[in-house]
């Protein structure tokens, strides 16, 4: 689709606010609570959860941090990008969706990780769900949504954790995910330290009540372990060498492959392509147990065997 800036908003420092409509005003494409949206801008395709209510039916919200490491779309976003500007949008998606059969939902969200938890704090306030939301940032003045919340951590819905850089100060999430009550589930998204913390001390966690969505590479991806390995395309009749320090999706397209992707940091699902023979080494964060049986992301995992054999 494509959509139009109508406004920018100063959400937090650092952290800017982007509203996109139709520009004849029609309705935009559903989406549920969780979604995101690919955006092209500078040049990059990236993705953004969606922060507004998804009872919204005219626009789509996201939240751009600066990032001081930008590779260009936050950079060109904060920059260079100017209201009534037309952006590349996709349908949205999502891996990050409400449990139906949760009876109590425990959010957690460091940074940026908060745009997904807004649309899901909206619904759940609709079904007068049972919810609590505790909210990880450096300070208040880095703490996007922090009038909004107010009210909420008022009534004791929503605890707001500062620790000026340094975690230790921040929340103890090993004891506040350490004994979960029957029908609770856990949400959460924040940079690789917050999520590795929440992996493990959810690793109890019964399964299917544990959700998560990443908005960067994991940081348990080690690339100085890659080692070389050949992709069989069994279809196609025909086999290619992927080298260390590149991924399947490099190689293919290399070699005029057609390949759908989208983030190509293993969180998007874009990629996913049923494996024939061969023990992929999955570095994803989309496939469960039963789906790496079957499917692999090929813009982000390697072979533990000579030959992986792709449905391609």
């Amino acid at each position: 689709m494509q959509l139009r800036i109508r406004s920018i908003a100063y959400l937090a420092e650092a952290i800017h606010g982007f509203e996109l409509v139709d520009p004849r005003g029609r309705d935009l494409p559903r989406f549920a609570a969780g979604a995101h949206i690919d955006l092209r801008a500078g040049g990059f395709l990236r993705q953004y959860s969606l922060y507004n209510d998804a009872a919204e039916r005219r626009r789509y919200c996201i939240a751009v941090l600066h990032e001081a490491e930008s590779r260009g779309a936050s950079r060109h976003l904060h920059e260079a990008a100017r209201v009534g500007d037309l952006a590349e949008v996709s349908l949205p998606r999502n891996n990050f969706p409400l449990a139906a059969a949760a009876e109590q939902h425990l959010l957690i969200a460091g940074g940026i990780g908060i745009a997904p938890i807004m649309p899901m704090i909206a619904e759940l306030q609709r079904r007068h769900a049972d919810f609590q939301l505790h909210y990880c940032t450096r300070s208040p003045e880095r703490t996007a949504f922090r009038d909004a919340l107010a009210p909420l951590a008022g009534d004791g819905r929503v605890r707001f954790h500062h620790d000026g850089g340094d975690p230790t100060r921040g929340l103890d999430i090993a004891a506040a995910l350490g004994d979960p009550r029957p029908g609770m589930h856990l949400y959460y998204c924040g940079p690789p330290p917050l999520m590795a913390a929440a992996s493990e001390a959810a690793a109890a966690w019964p399964p299917g009540t544990v959700h998560y969505e990443y908005f960067t590479a994991a940081s348990s991806e080690v690339v100085e372990d890659d080692r070389p390995f050949r992709v069989r395309l069994v279809r196609a009749g025909v086999e290619y060498e992927v080298p260390a320090g590149e991924t399947i999706i490099d190689v293919l397209r290399r070699r005029g492959v057609a390949v759908r992707t989208s983030c190509e940091l293993g969180y998007c699902g874009a990629c996913l392509t049923p494996y024939l023979a061969g023990e992929p080494d999955h570095r994803d964060q989309v496939l469960d147990e039963n789906g790496r049986r079957r499917y692999v992301l090929i813009c982000c995992a390697r072979s533990k065997t000579p030959v992986l054999e792709l449905d391609l």
